[in-house]
């Protein structure tokens, strides 16, 4: 039984209890949230080491970082220290992308050593298997694919990003678009190499019900990836883009029917004056499921400080309605990510993620800047510290260039304002109790 049909039928489950404690909200808002496709709750029932992730409405924004090889870059020891950064730094799920070395024994050492939900793509590994049977991904087999997601259900993944909105309706419809980049997706790109190969409908759209069974036996939440996003700002809120949405919105209602939790990736790249439009358009076409964004990213030309880019972007889509941020790295379209990217790029969406918390009014996001607040007035530096996003960046600055034993900073120093008028407003308030008791 799925979270689904269990909340359908009004059934309090243990993931259910235990994401309503993690958030701070009643029961009955969760079983209702995920009755209506609002909230998933990520766990693949044979994965029971880690926490049940709440995603979606009323709840805190979340985050997930990327991590894996590439041919290039291989190592299960170096994912493994990847992942302890990435949950250390926040991250409340994880995806595996590899593409390179051992992939299936890097996953599963991920899936043995994760407390945080774990998501794949299982285009890629079909597409590594193809090729090193020595033939070119457009050849790949139908079945191999299906055979992949339902290995790496039962492994334990707990949501899967699947491109079932890349059809020959939406390649069509691409090409009467125009764009500058046509698709940056690695996956929905197999995809579209796979139909125009073979001249035949994407399997995973074609096969559905195929896809929905296999979820349901395991509760995996299917994540319906944006093959079609845009990887440019020329690119954005185009009629490819759209064209897919409307489809993912009907998917996202076949699964919900068949009992399967599904949330809706979306963008990419995007001016800052359409962030807010893209997140209402997938809201109401996709019934207010929860989305899963790329950033995104309002300009193109920062590499190096694309974690900045996305920070932005998406700090304005959660305060939107995005519920479910994908980090970007320092080193998005330049390399793949070392530990300190990956710490980097985490922190970057913590902050836009709590930023749009704040926005969305979720219970206790303020609570955190006020208390804050109350220790920076109060002079108080080992508390802010404790209480920063990061404090051990935060502490070493602090170290860095004024003695622990002082009450101010170097910024400045003996002209502190906050110290100043506590003085000030401390004397004022004595004057005036003496003046109220004198006889």
């Amino acid at each position: 039984m799925t979270q689904i049909l269990e909340a359908r039928k009004g059934n309090i489950t243990p993931e259910m209890e235990a994401v309503a404690r993690a958030e701070g909200v009643g029961i009955d808002h969760i079983i209702d949230g995920v009755a209506r496709g609002t909230i998933v709750i990520t766990r693949n029932k044979t994965h029971a080491s880690i926490s049940p992730l709440g995603i979606g409405k009323g709840l805190r924004t979340k985050i997930n970082a990327n991590i894996g090889t590439s041919k290039d870059r291989m190592s299960i020891e170096g994912e493994l220290e990847k992942l302890k950064v990435a949950v250390v730094a926040g991250a409340d799920a994880v995806m595996d992308l590899s593409t390179g070395g051992p992939i299936v024994g890097i996953r599963r050492e991920i899936l043995k050593h994760s407390t945080v939900s774990i998501g794949t793509v299982p285009i890629y590994q079909a597409a590594v298997e193809t090729v090193e049977q020595g033939k070119p991904i457009v050849q790949m087999d139908p079945d191999l694919l299906f055979r992949v997601i339902e290995q790496q259900a039962e492994e334990g993944v707990d949501f899967v990003t699947v491109h079932c909105g890349v059809t020959t309706s939406s390649l069509e419809r691409l090409k009467k678009q125009g764009r500058i980049m046509d698709v940056v997706s690695r996956g929905g790109a197999f995809h579209i190499e796979w139909i125009i190969y073979n001249g035949m409908e994407n399997p995973l759209f074609t096969q559905y019900d195929r896809l929905i069974e296999i979820a349901k036996k395991y509760d995996v939440t299917l994540s319906l990836g944006d093959g079609m996003r845009p990887g440019c700002l020329a690119d954005a809120t185009d009629r490819a883009q759209i064209e897919e949405l409307i489809t993912l919105g009907e998917l996202r209602d076949v699964a919900h029917e068949g009992g399967v939790q599904v949330m809706i990736e979306g963008p990419g790249h995007v001016p800052i004056n359409q962030v807010e439009t893209n997140m209402k358009i997938q809201k109401e076409l996709c019934k207010g499921a929860p989305f899963y964004v790329l950033g995104p990213l309002v300009t193109d030309v920062a590499p190096g400080y694309d974690h900045i880019t996305s920070a932005i972007g998406g700090a304005i889509a959660g305060a939107a309605g995005a519920d479910f941020l994908c980090y970007v790295t320092p080193s998005e379209h330049l390399r793949l990510p070392d530990l300190d990217d990956v710490r980097e790029g985490v922190i970057a969406s913590r902050i836009a993620a709590h930023a749009a918390d704040i926005a969305k009014g979720v219970k206790g996001a303020m609570d955190w800047d006020k208390e804050m607040a109350r220790r920076r007035k109060a002079l108080d530096w080992k508390g802010q510290i404790e209480l920063s996003m990061n404090p051990e960046r935060a502490r070493k600055l602090r170290e860095s260039s004024m003695p622990k034993e002082s009450d101010v900073c170097t910024m400045c120093g003996e002209f502190c304002s906050m110290k100043g008028m506590s003085q000030y407003l401390k004397k004022e308030d004595r004057s005036r109790k003496a003046e109220v008791t004198k006889p």
